[in-house]
């Protein structure tokens, strides 16, 4: 009961502090979601991304083995969910949000402070949450915005909007001066920091003035069904994957608890600006953010004992 408290009241509260910031914003002066969206998308992102890329430190075999390790775990979430659209005989904008809801999670500002008051700080704890982080931001701003707009643009239009996108190129520049080791000004650094600590602020205000847009309906059966594949059928897949690499101590309970995030904040700000329907992405978000209080910390409890 103690560690359910501690959870609550370290990162479920900031989370909803935030929110509950956009959402009193939105009432009373009615702010422009699209506009919210595209700072988030065309600014924010980038410079977030940027960031992250050009100051990771880790080895290349260590970045590419746990990379590896959530590309499967994200591919057979994407089957299943993927199944599940068919037999629901989801069509369209509709079957790609469903999707998109199971396979991108947040990793970013619930999964860092999840990771960090588990761990204590623990140098290989976090450089798996860093890894976790980076693949679900390049694979939201890229796949993530591409998925909904096949869906409405068609493949190629969508291909082709996807390379006008800032994030790409925010993406490789991080990654080749990175690699090349190429010092950079303060008059670079300093601004893509800042952009980089302003990304959650406003990913969370959004998603917050987004749910004073929605009125919630009684037929939430697919938000539940996504709930279930996140929250449930995320742990269940990462705790077989582990058994079967043979995982063990830190880094099995790392990619264990990364595996039970909520869905990504980030997926409703896509679903703003791109989708027809944006109410069901932030219902998802908002629904499986509020049950991860007590999933998170039932997989936080059964890391500590499996591991």
């Amino acid at each position: 009961m103690a560690e359910l408290l501690l959870i609550l009241r370290e990162i479920i509260g900031p989370v909803f502090v935030l929110m509950l910031v956009g959402y009193i914003i939105q009432i009373k002066y009615k702010l422009d979601l699209s506009t919210l969206a595209k700072v988030n998308i065309y600014f924010l992102a980038p410079g977030f991304i940027f960031n992250a890329m050009y100051r990771a430190e880790f080895s290349g075999y260590f970045f590419f083995s746990i990379l590896g390790f959530f590309i499967l775990f994200v591919a057979i979430i994407f089957l299943i969910s993927t199944l599940v659209g068919k037999a629901l005989k989801l069509e369209g904008n509709r079957k790609t949000l469903f999707t998109n809801s199971t396979i991108f999670f947040n990793s970013g500002n619930y999964g860092v402070p999840v990771n960090a008051l588990v761990f204590q700080g623990d140098p290989l704890a976090t450089s798996i949450q860093v890894v976790a982080l980076t693949f679900q931001n390049i694979f939201l701003f890229s796949y993530g915005i591409f998925s909904i707009r096949v869906s409405s643009k068609g493949k190629w239009r969508a291909l082709l909007g996807y390379f006008r996108m800032p994030v790409l190129y925010g993406l490789v520049a991080g990654l080749l001066l990175n690699f090349f080791n190429v010092p950079l000004p303060d008059l670079v650094l300093v601004p893509a920091g800042h952009i980089a600590n302003a990304m959650v602020g406003m990913a969370l205000l959004t998603i917050g003035a987004q749910i004073a847009t929605i009125k919630l309906t009684k037929g939430l059966r697919l938000v539940y069904l996504s709930m279930l594949i996140r929250l449930i059928g995320g742990p269940i897949i990462a705790y077989l994957m582990i058994l079967v690499f043979g995982l063990e101590g830190i880094t099995a309970q790392a990619l264990f608890i990364a595996s039970a995030m909520p869905t990504s904040v980030n997926s409703s700000v896509v679903a703003q600006e791109y989708s027809d329907d944006p109410a069901f992405a932030t219902q998802a978000v908002m629904f499986s953010t509020l049950a991860s209080a007590i999933t998170v910390t039932f997989v936080i409890y059964l890391a500590r004992i499996l591991f």
